[in-house]
């Protein structure tokens, strides 16, 4: 797909990088997080916070009136907090996926062997991971990617065990290492759309990547 123009602001980006707004058949404005909603759409690639003051300042039901042209909108208050959640499915939905996929790693014993042999290409921690676990395997990743003595370190989720372990199926998932370069950088995909609704942009590293740039990211 080509770039496409946030609303509110101008900027134009790729989709991954944006969240698509659908009008469905009784006028009720709701986030087509897959793009996939038939009919005109409207995009925005703004922070929660920016879209909750647009909202209150009457700036996104001006923008959304002049992208559908027409003024016979209804914007749940609720949007914010149904974009988050379909985010959140997204993320959840990807991890279920490349689970299925055998592209996934879970169990710290294990995760640790994978780290230490370079295998992992993105290693994740749950929000409510401890502290100590998490330690431990960031330093086999290190190992692994002969980056003894940095900063190198997993990527800690926006969601906690129990929704990773209902994800993929799984009993008490609190650490995931990918294997797969490919996998990584989707996964990495929808993490980065997620993080950037929070305005909690940190960037989930994937190791290798230098060896799958020109890869293409299949969904």
């Amino acid at each position: 797909m080509t770039e496409r123009k946030c609303i509110l602001t101008g900027d134009r980006a790729d989709p991954d990088l944006l969240v698509r707004l659908a009008v469905g058949p009784g006028g009720e404005v709701l986030p087509d997080i897959r793009a996939k909603a038939p009919g005109r759409g409207a995009w925005i690639g703004v922070t929660r916070g920016a879209l909750e003051q647009a909202m209150a300042r009457g700036k996104l039901k001006g923008a959304l009136s002049r992208a559908f042209k027409t003024g016979d909108l209804a914007i749940p208050d609720t949007l914010p907090e149904l974009i988050e959640a379909g985010l959140r499915k997204a993320l959840l939905d990807r991890l279920g996926l490349e689970a299925r996929a055998s592209m996934l790693v879970t169990g710290s014993e294990k995760i640790g062997v994978a780290c230490r042999k370079g295998q992992v290409k993105l290693l994740l921690h749950a929000a409510d991971a401890a502290a100590d676990g998490s330690r431990k395997l960031d330093q086999a990743l290190r190992v692994g990617q002969e980056a003894e003595g940095s900063d190198l370190a997993g990527f800690v989720l926006p969601v906690d065990r129990d929704a990773l372990s209902v994800a993929m199926g799984r009993d008490n998932v609190v650490h995931i290492a990918v294997t797969d370069s490919r996998a990584a950088l989707r996964l990495r995909g929808v993490i980065g759309r997620l993080e950037s609704y929070l305005g909690c942009v940190t960037g989930a590293p994937v190791h290798g990547e230098q060896d799958s740039a020109g890869a293409p990211g299949g969904q």
